[in-house]
């Protein structure tokens, strides 16, 4: 455990934490948490509040109370030079490698993920934070242990660096300010910011962040707050930071142009995040009825017309506020070893960019290296000599809320291997999570928090809804206790390492967060609890 006048941090020191936990930096956080830690619980709170009342009407709408804002005629702020051209981006985790991966990687944007791809152990924190402080000085290189060496390309333009902090709902548990575990949110970007936004003014960018699991313009507006408190605190001129927020949860996606109008000033998109977006579904009318049941994740594809309205919506929105439209990533990933397996993931990623580009977007996701000229190709072709689709208005677009929560337009069954696959991947996943590794390739997919969440949710939801296979057989607590211990018992002849690995807590807090009669928000959350010190 290690003191600072202004915070506590009861963890043992890791490498270069000295250089990341200065007193100023420390000082910068404590004063984040006590301006705005109230506000971030409050807002928690009122998340559950509106749960709830959605559960007793069964339906979501647009606030009556912000038609004004959609009314009226306003613009978001230009992007700065390096965000206006955003056609492919590149995400993933800080760790070292990976880093530097990115930064070689050809795309114009890299999404420097703190959240969902990373586990939050305090040496992936405080590393996550060395790696992204080196990457921008130029300085990041990295040896493997068999001596390979990664070094920083100087051939090239670098993506522009874009990065992502923890949700408002994750605490901080090894930095305590007053004697209460900090906000992870403004733990990483307190921290980020306080240690580079001058730095990236002068190398001729800026602090760019990624603003995840938003679920109201209440939310964007405290974003909006910290960012002008921020700002001032370290005498940097207001409307400096840009913001890219990701529309990941239903409530959200009724509130598009809300969000963009409380960050007017700090915004230059939004993100069509559909892993997180199909999570809130499930989540939100997890306990609405059959008609609220979506079938196997695999058969809700982003041409689900419910889907598709929540993108074309997010386009048009964009658009006519002046704010970029970045689309989602496939979770198709390509493989070096297998060329059959690299053709289906190049084919399934082509189609899902030329869907996007087609549908108007600026820029979209890919989760590996080798996506990236694909990616690139799509949108050239659209965009031609243009940095952007923003002249695309989508005027044809007509969504409304009717349209939003068309769920029976999925169709799909739930069948006994989508209940397996569920089981299978959480139990990977959460494994992997808990180990400290956030992004996991599963079976040829990139899978991270976002859709470990869908895999849990789903099968509660099955449960409790009293669900049916495709085969007949219920959806009962007994029946997936029955599968997940037969996945056990499967990785415990199949993997070596199995006795080493996090399986048992996995299984523990996957059956937890599946099967508990009363829904965890976020698997993450008992996930945290139980990841080692």
């Amino acid at each position: 455990m290690s003191g600072h006048p202004d915070a506590e941090v009861p963890a043992p020191a890791v490498e270069r934490q000295d250089e990341i936990l200065t007193p100023g930096a420390v000082a910068f956080v404590a004063s984040l948490q006590r301006e705005f830690g109230g506000r971030r619980d409050e807002l928690i709170a009122a998340r559950r509040v509106r749960r709830d009342e959605v559960a007793q009407s069964g339906r979501l709408d647009f606030l009556a109370e912000t038609a004004p804002v959609r009314d009226s005629e306003w613009m978001v702020a230009p992007a700065p030079t390096d965000l206006v051209d955003r056609r492919v981006e590149m995400t993933g985790p800080t760790d070292r490698k990976m880093t530097i991966n990115a930064l070689n990687s050809g795309a114009r944007v890299w999404l420097a993920d703190l959240e969902d791809a990373s586990t939050p152990h305090w040496s992936n924190v405080i590393g996550g934070q060395v790696n992204l402080r080196d990457a921008i000085r130029g300085t990041i290189s990295f040896t493997s242990p068999d001596g390979k060496t990664y070094e920083l390309v100087t051939d090239q333009r670098r993506p522009t660096i874009v990065m992502r902090p923890r949700g408002w709902h994750l605490d901080e548990r090894h930095l305590v300010v007053d004697g209460r575990a900090a906000t992870g949110a403004l733990v990483d970007f307190g921290l980020y910011f306080y240690h580079n936004a001058l730095e990236l003014l002068e190398r001729g960018s800026g602090p760019y962040f990624y603003l995840p699991k938003t679920e109201s313009h209440l939310e964007a507006r405290l974003w909006n707050d910290v960012f002008t408190f921020a700002q001032q605190a370290l005498q940097i001129p207001y409307g400096t930071i840009r913001s890219t927020v990701l529309i990941e949860t239903i409530p959200a996606a009724f509130e598009m142009e809300e969000i963009l109008f409380e960050l007017r000033d700090h915004v230059s998109g939004l993100n069509a995040g559909r892993w997180d977006y199909l999570f809130s579904v499930i989540k939100y009318f997890r306990d609405g009825g059959p008609e609220f049941v979506l079938p196997d994740r695999a058969s809700v594809p982003m041409t689900t017309p419910f889907m598709q309205a929540y993108a074309e919506l997010l386009v048009q929105t964009c658009h006519k506020r002046g704010a970029l439209a970045i689309g989602g990533m496939s979770a198709f990933i390509p493989s070096r070893r297998d060329e059959e397996v690299n053709a289906r993931a190049f084919d399934q990623v082509r189609r899902d960019k030329e869907r996007e580009a087609g549908q108007g977007f600026d820029g979209s996701w890919v989760a590996h290296p080798d996506l990236v000229p694909l990616c690139r190709d799509v949108f050239d072709g659209v965009l031609g000599d243009r940095p952007n689709q923003l002249r695309v208005l989508r005027e044809d677009v007509d969504v409304d809320a009717e349209d939003l929560l068309d769920f029976r337009s999925a169709g799909g069954a739930i069948t006994r291997e989508g209940l397996r696959t569920n089981i299978e991947v959480g139990l990977l996943y959460l494994d992997s999570w808990l180990g400290g590794n956030g992004a996991v390739a599963i079976h040829n997919l990139m899978e991270d928090a976002a859709t470990a969440e869908i895999c849990r949710s789903q099968i509660w939801q099955w449960v409790h809804n009293g669900s049916v296979l495709d085969d007949g057989t219920p959806v009962t607590a007994e029946l997936v206790r029955e599968l997940l211990a037969e996945q056990l018992a499967t990785f415990r002849a199949d993997l070596e390492d199995f006795g080493s690995r996090e399986f048992a807590t996995a299984a523990r807090v996957f059956e937890e967060v599946a099967l508990a009669d009363t829904f965890v928000d976020f698997l993450t959350l008992p996930a945290y609890e139980a990841v080692a010190e």
